[in-house]
């Protein structure tokens, strides 16, 4: 790694810090296709997971309080069931469509919260338990092949009207549980090579300075403010990362 692709990614560690915090979601939807541009797809995904679980070990303690906890471990039962579908195919994917996956993800997810604040009714899914399983498990598919597990889980949350404290703080712990088991999944089959700790390493103090900045603008922020300062950025991220997929199909 160059001195100018660690650069780009110590600087999106500390924008996407400050996103998490803010929102309770977002580090790795834009962490994510942008660590695509200085990294492989495999050592992207791993670095993003190492430094989201660190930025949590932070970011989390100061929401302890509001965390569902019988929610938290449904959700983490089912992202435990679907981990090793998403291991399997995060070592045969190819690194194109992966990159696909990623940025057409980024979009509709994006969508569904516009939609969901668009609703001027209120929502009527009701959360159950066998629900709650099921958007862990595909959740956990998406964290091993794409680093990304919020998507799911937060657009369940959205539509079944989850109080923005209650779903902020319930997001960080399963983002917390889910890329630790991530992680020593990653150690026990495909293997964290020692470059991707060392970058990872360098990267924390980044994502710990957005963080600790983002928790603080979060509880100053209203919802809508922060939600629509992070559709800015997800939208624009989506879009860049489709264009570059399209640009290699073409090339």
């Amino acid at each position: 790694m160059n001195l100018g692709d660690w650069a780009g990614m110590a600087a999106t560690s500390f924008i996407a810090g400050l996103l998490q915090a803010a929102n309770g979601f977002g580090f790795a939807v834009l962490a994510v296709p942008l660590f695509l541009l200085f990294a492989e797809p495999g050592p992207a995904v791993q670095l993003v997971v190492i430094v989201t679980l660190a930025l949590s070990a932070v970011v989390l303690p100061g929401m302890r309080d509001a965390v569902d906890g019988s929610l938290l471990l449904r959700l983490g039962l089912g992202g435990l069931a679907g981990l090793p579908l998403g291991l399997v195919a995060f070592g045969y994917a190819d690194p194109v469509i992966v990159r696909a996956v990623i940025g057409i993800t980024i979009l509709v997810f994006a969508g569904a919260i516009i939609a969901t604040r668009l609703r001027r009714q209120p929502t009527a899914l009701a959360m159950r338990p066998s629900r709650d399983l099921v958007v862990g498990a595909v959740s956990g598919v998406a964290t091993a092949l794409t680093g990304m597990s919020g998507p799911p889980v937060l657009i369940y949350l959205m539509l079944a009207g989850t109080p923005p404290r209650v779903m902020r703080a319930t997001l960080f712990a399963f983002f917390a549980a889910c890329y630790a088991a991530t992680l020593a999944a990653y150690i026990a089959t495909v293997g964290v090579p020692g470059a991707t700790w060392l970058a990872a390493a360098s990267l924390i103090p980044f994502a710990w300075a957005g963080g600790m900045i983002g928790r603080r603008v979060g509880d100053r922020l209203g919802v809508a403010t922060a939600t629509a300062l992070a559709l800015v950025v997800l939208i624009a991220t989506g879009l860049y990362t489709v264009a570059a997929v399209a640009r290699l199909g073409l090339s």
